[in-house]
């Protein structure tokens, strides 16, 4: 189902009269409110270290619970997505980001409590300050080192995630 179609009352007025206008919109015929259902952002970290090393972690809840996973998440409101994946690596992993470089995105759909969110997942490049502060906490069950050219992309549970990461490693590996 389109998430779209899940929307049956006007946020604005409450009317049940909110008909679809697009595949992507609602517009109500009592007050005239029109909504649009648009991307998400969403933030995703690689993070390599000194020996050649890629950051995973593992998921801690669903979708997708128990497989491999990068840092990274939703942005919030009023955050660019430079400050989003910052928060995000450190609320994942503990640690502190000093740099980090836009590479590509990659429109996803995300299932949240039962809504298939659409979202744009913008990948990052990070390096990071002092990584033996890593720990795992927040959306990570554990958080740990693979060496680049060992990493399956296969155990990635999320498909855009394992996408990008398939594309990363090749942009990396590539001389």
């Amino acid at each position: 189902m389109n998430s779209i179609e899940r929307f049956k009352y006007c946020p604005v007025c409450g009317s049940p009269h909110f008909v679809p206008t697009s595949e992507k919109s609602l517009r109500c015929e009592a007050c005239g409110f029109e909504y649009f259902m648009n991307a998400s952002a969403a933030n995703v970290a690689l993070i390599i270290n000194e020996r050649e090393e890629l950051l995973v972690t593992r998921r801690n809840r669903e979708p997708a619970k128990g497989t491999l996973d990068m840092p990274g998440g939703f942005a919030d409101a009023y955050e660019t997505a430079e400050e989003g994946v910052v928060r995000e690596v450190m609320e994942e992993t503990g640690l502190e980001v000093t740099q980090c470089q836009y590479l590509f995105s990659i429109p996803n759909c995300y299932n949240y409590s039962g809504i298939d969110i659409p979202t744009l997942d913008m990948f990052f490049r990070c390096h990071v300050r002092d990584v033996e502060a890593l720990h795992a906490a927040d959306d990570a069950a554990e958080a740990f080192w693979i060496p680049i050219r060992e990493v399956d992309p296969s155990q990635i549970g999320l498909r855009s995630i394992r996408e990008g990461v398939k594309r990363f490693i090749t942009l990396y590996t590539t001389p």
